[in-house]
């Protein structure tokens, strides 16, 4: 969410753990070899380390993986190499982008081995099967705990609550033209407020002091104060757009680990997201492409990605970490688009929105 997750690897927001072991796996290989199979992705790609080595041992493939920044610039990077891609498999288009890739032909067909244990609730393009769902989550602003306490006010339930005088300056949000939470969010609030209504809702976010940076990195590591990384950067914002399954990470990956969140969610927020891996059109590795998506709809990949990447499985079976359940719970009640009309009115949104917020 993804993932985006919106995934998104808070850990490696974090700065706790690398993924400098995927990352150059395949050696000096550029991925057109039959040894070697390269992923593209967003940022916020992980896997532990026993568990990849495991499929490259079983399928005889090395990984090399390829992270392109936010899962906007690394979607749009890869309609703009299509013809001469950088690898052979993308993951990280989610159901905000799905239409841009699809409408682009990035991707080839492959129906994954084992797709038919992913839940139907997540299945897309299923007469073509160009993407295979990989992975869910929920957009939503977190805020800082200590910073509502210290000032005795109440943290924002809804969007209502954020444009509200209590909380001007508070909120920080990415881009909604570069980044993919950002624009779950602006999608979000186009769900809630309809095709209208929106922009008089953004005017007065706008109005309400909202800060937008680039991507998410910038936004939860460096604004946010109530991450790790922001409050070593000192940052100002105690509420940002993030992710459902923030909290978690900032007590898993804690030392001395807490024993509840410092952060938490305004479940009247969250814009529920969807990821997908494809198969890229013109893969030199076309083979070794089917085995990788083969690999991340596996029980194994789907068991091991949710306290890697902090998003939720979508196969039949798959175990969801306890400390989802108790720090990060899926919102009961998400904001939803279907994905047709995302595809005929997202770009339009987009550009309203940068007319509308940044200039």
């Amino acid at each position: 969410m993804g993932i985006t997750k919106k995934v998104t690897v808070l850990a490696v927001g974090l700065g706790l753990v690398t993924l400098s072991a995927c990352g150059s796996s395949g050696g000096g290989d550029s991925g057109g070899g039959s040894k070697t199979v390269t992923l593209v992705s967003h940022s916020s790609w992980a896997v532990s380390k026993d568990v990849l080595a495991a499929f490259e041992k079983q399928s005889g493939y090395k990984v090399r993986v390829l992270e392109d920044g936010d899962a906007g610039e690394a979607v749009n990077k890869a309609i703009l190499t299509k013809d001469n891609p950088q690898g052979d498999v993308f993951f990280g288009v989610d159901n905000t982008l799905l239409s841009r890739a699809l409408d682009n032909g990035l991707f080839q067909p492959y129906e994954a081995k084992g797709s038919d244990r992913i839940l139907p609730e997540f299945r897309v393009d299923r007469d073509k099967h160009r993407v295979t769902p990989v992975d869910t989550g929920d957009i939503c602003v977190n805020y800082d705990k200590a910073y509502f306490s210290k000032h005795k006010l109440a943290p924002p339930t809804s969007f209502d609550d954020l444009i509200k005088p209590a909380y001007k300056d508070l909120l920080v949000t990415e881009n909604a033209s570069t980044s993919s939470p950002g624009l779950g969010f602006l999608l979000g609030t186009a769900a809630k407020y309809g095709d209208e209504g929106w922009q008089d809702y953004w005017k007065k976010l706008k109005a309400n002091g909202v800060k937008v940076v680039s991507g998410w990195d910038q936004a939860y590591n460096e604004e946010f104060s109530g991450s790790a990384g922001g409050k070593k950067a000192k940052g100002d914002r105690p509420l940002v757009v993030s992710y459902a399954s923030s909290p978690p990470a900032e007590v898993i990956y804690a030392d001395p680990r807490p024993s509840t969140a410092p952060t938490g969610v305004a479940d009247g927020t969250c814009f529920r997201q969807f990821e997908y891996a494809g198969l890229l059109s013109n893969a030199k590795n076309a083979e070794g492409g089917k085995a990788l998506i083969d690999f991340l709809v596996s029980k194994t990949f789907q068991d091991d990605m949710p306290l890697n990447m902090f998003v939720y499985p979508v196969v039949e079976g798959a175990q969801v970490p306890e400390e989802f359940t108790e720090f990060g719970p899926a919102a009961e009640n998400p904001q939803t688009m279907d994905p047709a009309k995302i595809a005929d009115h997202r770009d339009d949104w987009v550009k309203s929105w940068t007319s509308l917020v940044l200039r």
